[in-house]
């Protein structure tokens, strides 16, 4: 008797349903590299030049120096010639207007303090004010002012006929001031547009200012004079003018 079996079900694979990535893959196989991509590229050592090393030594040490030598300047001291009393511009030097002044040694042409005589020979180029020191450039040897067809004249000022501040040096105008017991019709008039003052004296016991000393033209001078002996001189003083 041929029994006829249940036939048996067929196994079958089963296959996944899901879809793998596509970048699956490569994400895969990037992250088992092991090859030269995956290293970093080695730093190259920092090259070192003593050239450059020795120049910025070099360049310390030449301002070290040279800051030390300056500190060490500025410790020489020179006597030097400096100016006391105001100078008008053709005036004299004296020993009076001179003082010995010490002063660091800048390389400026001061006018050493050892030279002073030969100094008192010769005359001022432009006004010089007190505090000044003397250089060469303010020295000359030849005045202007008391040269040919120059003259001194003294004035006797009273109170009011001269400004109290007036000093050697100073510029002035010249005018004449007719007297009220003179001449009605006379009117001021001025004698000399810039005249140098050469000295100026104290006043004195009678009251008047002291004696000025004026230099002007000589053509003018006797003119000056005979006012000047009359009272009829006054004198106006010119800032701007020194």
């Amino acid at each position: 008797m041929i029994t006829l079996g249940v036939p048996l079900p067929m196994r079958t694979s089963e296959k996944p349903t899901g879809r793998v990535p596509v970048n699956a893959d490569r994400q895969m196989s990037a992250g088992t590299l092991s090859g030269p991509a995956s290293r970093k590229l080695p730093v190259p050592p920092r090259e070192r030049k003593p050239a450059l090393a020795a120049l910025a030594i070099l360049l310390i040490l030449g301002g070290a120096l040279a800051t030390t030598l300056l500190v060490l300047r500025s410790g020489d001291r020179v006597s030097a010639i400096g100016i006391v009393r105001q100078i008008g511009a053709g005036q004299p030097f004296t020993a009076a207007v001179m003082k010995e002044v010490q002063i660091a040694d800048t390389g400026i042409g001061y006018v050493a303090w050892a030279d002073r005589a030969r100094v008192a020979e010769n005359f001022a180029r432009v006004t010089i004010i007190p505090g000044t020191l003397l250089t060469r450039e303010m020295v000359v040897s030849a005045s202007r002012e008391l040269g040919p067809g120059k003259a001194q004249v003294g004035l006797s000022l009273k109170p009011g006929q001269s400004p109290g501040t007036l000093e050697r040096g100073d510029r002035v105008q010249i005018v004449y001031v007719p007297s009220r017991g003179g001449n009605s019709t006379a009117q001021s008039r001025v004698l000399a547009e810039s005249a140098l003052v050469d000295q100026v004296g104290t006043p004195g016991s009678s009251g008047s200012t002291g004696r000025v000393t004026v230099i002007v033209d000589s053509s003018i001078s006797p003119t000056v004079v005979a006012y000047a002996s009359s009272g009829e001189i006054a004198l106006a003083e010119l800032p701007g003018a020194r």
